[in-house]
């Protein structure tokens, strides 16, 4: 009873803070009140891999290609975020302002699978922390991610979505990646911009438990970490973002923030096998729709979303065409959006994560 009284509050609380005409409004919002997002902020690790309250919003986010023991593609979704529904006041009890959301999702042979949770903070349901053993630790009910030191990677992965169980082994040798100016994003000329950072190269290997089945999964992930208190303008409506893994080791980041006119805030960035970064300036980036498609988002409702791409980075010599690998894979969450995996075929092939949001 109680868990289902803190989501209809939660939800009360996000429909009149976040969402009163659009989902994404919050993320357009001015900042005032909170941190600034500032150029010169260095990224610390382990700190930064804990929260940062003065600052509006932020996530841990992890996606994962996948393949079973016929080889079959897998694709995995889980994020966490936290959001300040003000600035400043207490985070660690009943009048906490910090509320929590989570989403996960499985993309199988068969199908799309996803769910969402929200929790508020200060009560212990949901939180990212240095647990008693010094160990990182995020989760939301019994959904975690829990590493085995004080940072995420190395680390364990584990949710539930209806009758699925989910558990996976996550591990790495490479540096983490500072994405855009050691780790300052910028996201528009009109100041919006975040503090960024990813893992793009990790090694995973688990299993995914149901009734009558057991499957056995392995292959790469991608975590990302951001927070920002105004990441969008007020004229951008949403992203499209993409991750991609490629067969010779490469890891490619890229990402355009649409304005409702002109050209797109186009950014990216080039990771060696080794987990050298190259940040990717816009003129160095050519991305294109090539086809949309009619995809569900409703029981009666259809959108057409760019699910079919051409990516080009001339100055590396580099040119594929992505595709998505299934076109239903629509996340009718508080906040909706399209996530799913992509195949990347051209000079070196892939495979990778595109999201879709503001559509």
């Amino acid at each position: 009873m109680i868990r289902r009284f803190i989501r209809i509050s939660l939800l009360i609380l996000l429909a009149g803070a976040a969402i009163a005409e659009s989902p994404y409004e919050v993320l357009r919002s001015t900042g005032e009140g909170y941190a600034e997002v500032m150029p010169e902020r260095a990224i610390n690790f382990p700190q930064d891999h804990q929260p940062h309250p003065d600052y509006r919003i932020e996530w841990w986010y992890l996606t994962a290609n996948l393949t079973d023991d016929r080889g079959q593609p897998w694709g995995v979704h889980w994020t966490l975020f936290r959001q300040s529904l003000a600035p400043a006041g207490p985070v660690d009890d009943w009048s906490s302002r910090q509320v929590w959301m989570a989403h996960a999702a499985l993309s199988t042979p068969e199908g799309h699978v996803y769910g969402e949770r929200f929790a508020r903070g200060g009560i212990g349901q949901a939180g990212v922390a240095i647990d008693d053993e010094e160990r990182f630790d995020a989760w939301l009910d019994d959904w975690q991610l829990l590493g085995t030191g004080p940072g995420p990677i190395p680390g364990t992965l584990s949710f539930t979505i209806g009758d699925r169980t989910l558990t996976l082994e996550l591990s790495a040798d490479t540096p983490w990646v500072l994405q855009g100016q050691n780790g300052y994003s910028q996201k528009s000329d009109q100041g919006q911009a975040s503090h960024y950072y990813s893992q793009p190269h990790i090694r995973t290997t688990g299993t995914l438990t149901a009734p009558n089945m057991t499957v056995n999964l392995s292959g790469k992930a991608w975590l990302d970490r951001e927070w920002s208190s105004q990441p969008l303008a007020p004229d951008q409506p949403g992203w499209d973002w993409f991750s991609i893994h490629l067969d010779d080791g490469h890891a490619l980041m890229v990402y355009q923030l649409r304005h409702d006119e002109g050209a797109p805030w186009l950014s990216g960035t080039w990771v060696t096998p080794d987990g050298n970064a190259r940040p990717l300036t816009a003129d160095e980036i050519e991305l294109r729709v090539k086809e949309r498609t009619e995809v569900n988002v409703g029981p009666e409702e259809t959108r057409a979303l760019p699910l079919t791409w051409t990516l080009a980075i001339p100055s590396l010599e580099q040119r594929w065409d992505i595709r998505a690998v299934q076109p239903n894979h629509w996340l009718n969450t508080a906040f909706p959006y399209w996530e799913g995996p992509i195949e990347v075929t051209g000079t070196t092939p892939g495979m990778g994560y595109l999201e879709l949001t503001g559509y």
